[in-house]
């Protein structure tokens, strides 16, 4: 299913079969610049300054296929990514664990969202260094983009950040998974500084023909 895809970035094992970290491998990080490190700073400076973001969303398989939906983030611990219909399927994390539902097989798969890639944006103090490895930073006119591991298990795949600069803010990201396929996810028009409703955030799972788990 094509929302799976997205699963590779939020939940590890508990919704992909993943490879086994190999303890003797630490990742290679990125070899910064002064201007690299300003520029890591940037990108730390912006990511805390978002307490909340809602965004439509484009994402792209590793076949090409596409789907969109839209993406909810509250700061610390909470995200929810809905797909548009026909898709059922829908990941919400609620500051805790987080979870997939499987729409068309009614399933549930769930994880500790520290355990999870999803970490990396949804903590509370967000630092790309200790626990995050920077493996790559490239810069061109108009766009920045970072890509990170988690330090201690870099076989959970490799997150790439994308922000544009004029104003600086993230604009899409892409997964490459264990197995080495590539998943992007790119945002349209993002609001931040929105407010939610809290059950937004909580898993639920839903009735025989009712959507994204918000039914009552």
């Amino acid at each position: 299913m094509l929302a799976r895809f997205l699963a590779a970035l939020l939940l590890t094992a508990a919704a992909l079969p993943l490879a086994p970290p190999d303890a003797s491998a630490a990742p290679a990080a990125a070899t910064l610049s002064a201007q690299d490190k300003a520029t890591i700073a940037q990108v730390e400076q912006y990511l805390n300054g978002v307490q909340s973001l809602q965004s439509k969303f484009i994402q792209v398989a590793p076949d090409g296929r596409q789907a969109s939906g839209t993406f909810y983030l509250s700061r610390p611990g909470k995200m929810r990514l809905e797909y548009d219909k026909p898709i059922t399927d829908f990941v919400v994390a609620d500051g805790s664990f987080i979870f997939y539902w499987d729409g068309e097989m009614r399933q549930q798969s769930s994880a500790p969202i520290g355990t999870t890639l999803a970490d990396v944006i949804l903590r509370k103090s967000i630092r790309l260094s200790g626990d995050v490895t920077v493996t790559n930073l490239f810069q061109a006119p108009g766009v920045v983009e970072v890509s990170l591991v988690e330090t201690k298990d870099s076989g959970k795949g490799t997150m790439t950040l994308v922000f544009e600069d004029r104003p600086f803010q993230l604009r899409k990201w892409r997964v490459l998974d264990a197995q080495g396929l590539t998943t992007e996810v790119a945002l349209l028009n993002p609001r931040t500084d929105v407010t939610f409703d809290s059950n937004l955030f909580y898993f639920k799972e839903p009735k025989t023909g009712s959507d994204y788990g918000k039914d009552n």
